[in-house]
Order: structure tokens, then sequence, then C-alpha cells
């Protein structure tokens, strides 16, 4: 399977203190790939960096062949890479309609969008019935939705999610990672955050651990869930 998402020697600091330390990366096309580690480990660091929103040290990231490294955010976006950060990052006043056509600002296909927000209401029923509503008023459910479906709007081949089951009922984390698994079997490829290691994997292909903001492990999601050591750290 040939690599969509390749990184490289990629390293982050904050004010100096380093963040991420030489972290090298890959995403197949059509793959989900789960990134675990523990809270301050620096998955949302690495995800914000691939979308631009933070400049690395050093290294370089590669999609579908071009070097993304020194692109600006807008121009990631429109290469077809699509972020759902964590904690839904909602614009509370405008309507969820608006929201979702927030999501295809870098196209020009109108026609396209309209029938690409029909789609998401498909896809996500209770966002129809409240399409007129102000997204500060939905509930955390609602919201997670929300975000999936405005990065969606974009028609990524590559999809970002940070945690999109922080803070959710079981039964709203189930109906969200039966979306994830309805986009993996369309062919979107996922590189996805999530705190609950066992569910991440249980939906991936391959996986990766990242400790102190370096890769310690990676390999099959079925060997990873395997393995001893991330057994005891992190599936319990």
């Amino acid at each position: 399977m040939s690599a969509l998402l390749e990184i490289r020697g990629l390293s982050v600091a904050y004010g100096g203190i380093g963040a991420l330390e030489d972290v090298d990366l890959e995403v197949g096309a059509g793959e989900v790939v789960s990134l675990i580690g523990a809270n301050g480990a620096g998955k949302t660091t690495l995800l914000r960096t691939i979308s631009r929103l933070l400049r690395q040290r050093s290294g370089t990231i590669v999609y579908d062949g071009d070097d993304i490294t020194r692109a600006a955010p807008f121009e990631v976006v429109r290469r077809g890479i699509a972020h759902s950060p964590e904690g839904r990052r909602m614009l509370a006043r405008l309507t969820v309609l608006d929201n979702l056509r927030l999501g295809a600002y870098t196209r020009r296909d109108g026609a396209a969008v309209a029938e690409d927000l029909e789609q998401q209401f498909q896809r996500f029923p209770r966002l129809s019935d409240r399409r007129g509503q102000s997204a500060g008023t939905l509930s955390g459910g609602e919201q997670q939705m929300l975000a999936i479906a405005r990065a969606l709007m974009s028609r990524p081949r590559l999809l970002l999610l940070d945690e999109p089951s922080l803070g959710l009922a079981p039964r709203l984390v189930r109906e969200i990672f039966d979306i994830v698994d309805e986009l993996h079997a369309a062919g979107v490829t996922i590189l996805l955050v999530e705190q609950n290691a066992k569910l991440a994997l249980s939906h991936a292909d391959r996986g990766y651990v990242l400790e102190a903001g370096r890769i310690t492990l990676s390999g099959p999601a079925d060997d990873l869930v395997a393995d001893d050591r991330v057994r005891r750290a992190y599936l319990g």
C-alpha cells in the first residue's frame, strides 16, 4: 500500500521545550492508523503540526508525494487534509448549517457542496433536525458529530480525528465509531488520536505508541493489542 502521508524526523518545541522528537510515521492510502499514548505525550501536537497550525523545529511532512512542510493551513485543506480537533471547536453563535458551510470554504463547486451538505445530514440525522440551531446549544455528542461533518465538507482524502470519544456516553461513542468504520469502508484515510487505546486499536489497521514525544512502538493493530507493554500501559 502506498503511503499517503509520510513524516520523517519531525521535532516540535513550545518555547524551547520539546514536544515531539524525531518522529517517523506513515499512513497508507485507505488505512485507519491509531496514535495512542498518555495525556501530554504529544498526540494533539502531531495532528496540529500536520495541519500546519504549528510549525516544526525540524523534519518533513510529505502528503501524496508533495512536501507540505511549509504549506499554509488553507493550502493543506485544499490539498485534501481535514482536521476534526480535540474539543470540537465549534463557532458557537453560528448555526449548524453555517458551521458546515465553513467546512467547505476552500471549495468553489457550489452544486456539489449543496449535495455534500445533504449527505452529512443523512449521515448525522440529529444535525439535520438542528440545522438552524446555534452550534453552542448542541449536546456534546451532537457537537462531535458536527465537528466530523464539518471536516468532511472539504472532501478530504485524509481525516485527522482527535479524541472523538472524549466526554461522550458509551452509546454516543459507538455511534461515532460506526461513522469511523463507514468512512474507512468508503476509502477515507484516517489518522486517529484516541485516549481509549482499546477502542482506537479495535477500529484501526495499524497503530503507533507515542511516549514523551517519541514513537516507541508501531505495528499492526492486532499486534499492539497483544503486546504486553501496550497491555500493561494502556489496555488495563
